[in-house]
């Protein structure tokens, strides 16, 4: 249980470094997008300044099946990360893959939601979902040889999944 629990805080630290430190390649078109949105949200300013995301205007009941997929999302993100955890890495690769991997999209019910957002949260969330099923690889692969590299490479995959969500959440929103 300690080990699982210090493998943990070690996914945690290499998550948080890779988030904060000089990512490049796409990383860094993300991390800057979000740091845009942060400031145009107010974020950067406090809370009392006004919301400047992009308001997404949804029909109430594609609000709400919005709001439970990024949910399940979040719950999704939860499980990987207690399977990394206990260093199950094919079950963090199989959760990956079945909730947020591009085999997730009729799950998600992604055509039906599609048309009714702006092109650049679609490709954000497209971006996703690819970075999902490329986490999912990374995971098998740290399954077959989980040494130091192999697990570098799978808190890499899985940052590009959570920087994704932030680059989201931070220009849109639906309420």
């Amino acid at each position: 249980m300690r080990r699982a629990i210090w493998f943990g805080l070690l996914v945690a630290v290499t998550l948080m470094g890779h988030a904060w430190g000089a990512a490049g390649g796409e990383n860094a078109r993300v991390a800057a997008s979000h740091m845009d949105a942060s400031n145009r949200s107010g974020h950067a300013r406090g809370a009392a300044a006004a919301d400047a995301r992009i308001l997404v205007s949804l029909p109430p009941m594609m609000q709400e099946h919005m709001l439970a997929n990024m949910r399940d999302h979040l719950e999704a993100l939860n499980a990987i990360l207690e399977a990394l955890g206990m260093r199950k890495f094919g079950e963090a690769a199989r959760i990956a893959e079945e909730r947020l991997g591009m085999s997730s999209l009729s799950r998600h019910g992604a055509r039906m939601m599609a048309p009714h957002m702006p092109e650049g949260m679609r490709a954000i969330g497209t971006e996703m979902h690819r970075a999902a099923s490329r986490f999912a690889l990374a995971a098998r692969n740290a399954e077959v040889a989980p040494v130091g590299d192999q697990l570098a490479k799978t808190a890499t995959a899985l940052q590009a999944v959570t920087s994704a969500c932030v680059a989201c959440h931070s220009a849109y929103r639906i309420r």
